[in-house]
């Protein structure tokens, strides 16, 4: 009987012992069968600008973002003027998301009455795994027409003097959750210009980054170094300080800038102000995210 009891025991024991070597072999085996795979990084930025630029965010597959843009006066104007309260330049404008890479986009500012459409596409997603890529790069081009009267009626006026055209590549990296950055080559093409000596062609280099505050707020950082020698006189390099505040469909973006105008044709190479004189504007950004077709892998 104790003879049976201690092979029965034996028996249990090895069992035991070889089970889990076995099993184990065969999930290390399932594991090196599998593919790699690539793992994308989302929400380098919490909506697709910064603050004034564009960041590599594109609305999302059959997503339309409304934007309300506002800019009011200067700080330095004092209380008459209700520190710039008084005045205002505004542009209303939507995205619509083509597909997961491209988008495309219209808009209407009161700054010299400007339409403008534009389009992105993403060229490059960051990620890690089977396909590795350290930054995101997206292509950003815009249109802008200046719609307001000609001012000087008795000479021959060309509708090709109201264009002007913006073309970016937005290079970003997502170094964490709380930290992310950009930089933004850039060249706006104006038809027209001021005075012949002013670049028609106007470089610029712009840098761009987001710190994360809080789980819905961050704080924005943006500026763009005008390289060209000749844009206009009295212009300045665009920089702006502000904050993005998260709240459900809705992203608010506040921001002290020291450029009036709005679309890229305007900020980049027309901003007047200088921050070492008081000239301020307070803005503020508001995006609204409308889903008008559901992607084929969630339409059930």
């Amino acid at each position: 009987m104790k003879k049976k009891i201690r092979s029965i025991l034996i028996i249990a024991i090895i069992i035991t012992l070889v089970s889990p070597s076995s099993a184990q072999d065969d999930l290390m085996d399932l594991f090196e069968n599998e593919e790699p795979v690539t793992d994308y990084v989302y929400a380098t930025f919490k909506t697709t600008r910064i603050s004034l630029g564009q960041s590599v965010e594109n609305p999302a597959n059959g997503n339309l973002i409304f934007d309300i843009q506002h800019h009011f006066g200067r700080l330095n104007q004092g209380a008459y003027e209700l520190f710039g309260l008084d005045q205002a330049t505004l542009r209303l404008g939507f995205q619509y998301g083509i597909t997961s890479w491209l988008s495309v986009g219209v808009g209407r500012s009161t700054f010299e009455k400007t339409y403008d459409g534009s389009v992105k596409a993403k060229l490059f997603r960051q990620s890690t795994g089977a396909i590795t890529m350290p930054v995101s790069i997206s292509y950003f081009g815009s249109i802008a027409i200046n719609s307001l009267k000609f001012a000087d009626t008795s000479r021959t006026n060309y509708f090709s003097s109201r264009l002007s055209y913006a073309h970016q590549i937005l290079i970003a990296r997502k170094f964490s959750s709380a930290i992310s950055l950009q930089l933004t080559p850039t060249l706006i093409h104006r038809n027209l210009v001021e005075r012949k000596i002013d670049d028609n062609d106007v470089w610029a280099m712009g840098a761009g980054g987001r710190f994360k505050l809080s789980k819905r707020i961050s704080l924005n950082l943006e500026y763009y170094y005008i390289i060209s020698e000749q844009t206009s006189k009295d212009f300045h390099d665009s920089f702006t300080v502000g904050f993005d505040i998260e709240t459900g469909g809705h992203v608010f973006q506040l921001f002290l800038t020291n450029s009036q105008g709005i679309v890229e044709q305007h900020f980049i190479p027309r901003t007047s102000g200088d921050w070492l004189k008081g000239d301020i504007h307070f803005g503020f950004n508001i995006s609204r995210t409308f889903v008008l077709k559901k992607p084929k892998e969630f339409a059930n």
